[in-house]
């Protein structure tokens, strides 16, 4: 028994000695891993010390700010006045079926959807195209959301039904935008203007668009608004508040307020004729050859210029108005692709660009008509042909005629189009002598100028 009893000891040695080896076997494991962990720990640390310095360099890079830009909060609320026994998987889906008209919504107005913060949708113009009528146009989209919302629940539920309820604030100023994402590009924008904007869809009530005096200001030609009251705003006093009830009844389809007529369109028109002109003098300003020491973009702004000055002389309407300064804008623009038949061009180019900003294809029409009228010598057929080949041709009567002659004659030479200047001022008289403005506010103007240019002209002239 003694013998068992010391075999069963020398095993349980054996094992308990074999038991610690493998322990410290393990331990040394863990030692070495321990090692590799502090390693690796302190290329995080160095790692992650690099990190936030790089991300704020690429921050700052893909960051831009923007000076008036409207910021627009839609808070659409439904769930405290769900119908007994409705599924909430059926809210979430009427939920998304509005989000995605929202979506849609300022595509049309060209906003920028910002993000979805649970029941609040937030979006705001001016981004990433800055643009001088996003006042208009977020104000524009909260109608349309308005009314889509008043439609839904009518056809959902009948008109006495309703479940869900919607407020706007909308707020316009400067922002700081983020921009993300390379694929798909998003925007995130930070300031006191999404601070107060979301500050004025707070105080707002079902069924309400809230602006800031800020915003009304730049909308007040175009819709009724009434006063709401004053908002708090920490350092800087109090705020103007307005409610928009809707579009002006001379701006509207039979004066309902809801649906924008032909007479809002115009003087939206003429508004938003400052960021065109913008795009299209920049691209004259890069596009343009050097030789065109005339047909530039002084030109063009003299054109755009004159042809308003005309035409309210000549007793325009907006309309027409509207239609000169754009054809003014674009008559040369044809330069940029060739300089014979510029005209033909210039028309190209209208007919590519104005429908983008949403001029009717009998308004682009009628704009290449008149800049096809420029076209020498002027035949106008209408008083607004006769207006452009005025203002086109204004240089003629102005006391600045001389020089301004001189960068023609410059233009021609350098294309081997023309002699000597003494060639040239032959071919002047002779074609101011037989010049005639088409338009009573033009002859009144630049008439008798004219005719002075012709004997200033003349004392030049050697045989």
């Amino acid at each position: 028994m003694t013998e068992i009893k010391n075999d069963e000891l020398v095993k349980r040695i054996a094992r308990l000695a074999k038991q610690n080896q493998e322990l410290e076997d393990n331990i040394k494991k863990l030692e070495k891993l321990n090692e590799k962990l502090t390693r690796d720990l302190e290329k995080y640390k160095s790692l992650s010390e690099k990190i936030p310095a790089e991300a704020a360099k690429e921050e700052k890079e893909r960051s831009l700010k923007f000076n008036m830009t409207t910021v627009l909060f839609a808070d659409i609320h439904g769930f405290s006045k769900l119908v007994e026994g409705m599924e909430s998987s059926a809210v979430m889906d009427e939920l998304d079926e509005i989000l995605y008209e929202f979506d849609s919504i300022t595509t049309k107005y060209k906003i920028e959807k910002i993000k979805t913060i649970g029941d609040t949708y937030m979006c705001a113009g001016g981004i990433p195209e800055k643009n001088i009528t996003n006042p208009i146009d977020v104000v524009m989209a909260a109608i349309e959301m308005r009314n889509f919302i008043r439609s839904y629940e009518t056809n959902k539920r009948g008109a006495e039904n309703h479940i869900w309820e919607l407020k706007f604030g909308i707020h316009t100023g400067p922002v700081t935008a983020t921009i993300s994402g390379k694929k798909k590009v998003t925007y995130d924008i930070k300031g006191d203007t999404v601070n107060t904007a979301i500050r004025v869809e707070a105080v707002s009530d079902n069924g309400i668009i809230l602006v800031s005096v800020m915003t009304y200001e730049l909308i007040k030609e175009f819709f009724d608004c009434e006063y709401f009251g004053k908002l708090p705003v920490k350092y800087k006093g109090d705020l103007q508040m307005y409610e928009v009830k809707g579009i002006k009844p001379e701006f509207s389809e039979n004066g309902d307020g809801q649906t924008p007529n032909a007479s809002f369109r115009v003087k939206f028109g003429l508004i938003q004729f400052t960021d065109i002109q913008e795009i299209i003098l920049d691209k004259l300003e890069k596009e343009l050859p050097d030789y065109l020491f005339y047909h530039n973009v002084k030109h063009t702004v003299d054109v755009v210029t004159e042809v308003e000055l005309i035409g309210w002389g000549e007793g325009c309407s907006d309309e027409e108005i509207l239609l000169l300064k754009t054809a003014g804008l674009f008559h040369d623009a044809g330069h940029t692709i060739a300089y014979d038949n510029h005209e033909f061009h210039s028309t190209v180019l209208a007919r590519e660009f104005l429908p983008k900003f949403s001029y009717t294809k009998e308004h682009v029409d009628r704009i290449c008509e008149i800049i096809m009228a420029t076209k020498l010598p002027p035949k106008p057929t209408n008083l607004l042909e006769e207006i452009i080949c005025d203002s086109d041709l204004d240089y003629l009567g102005r006391s600045d005629f001389i020089p301004v002659s001189n960068t023609l004659y410059e233009e021609l030479k350098a294309q081997n189009k023309i002699g000597t200047l003494n060639d040239w001022n032959k071919i002047q008289v002779k074609f101011i002598s037989g010049h005639q403005y088409f338009t009573n506010t033009a002859r009144s103007l630049r008439e008798v100028n004219k005719q002075l240019q012709i004997e200033r002209i003349q004392s030049l002239i050697t045989e």
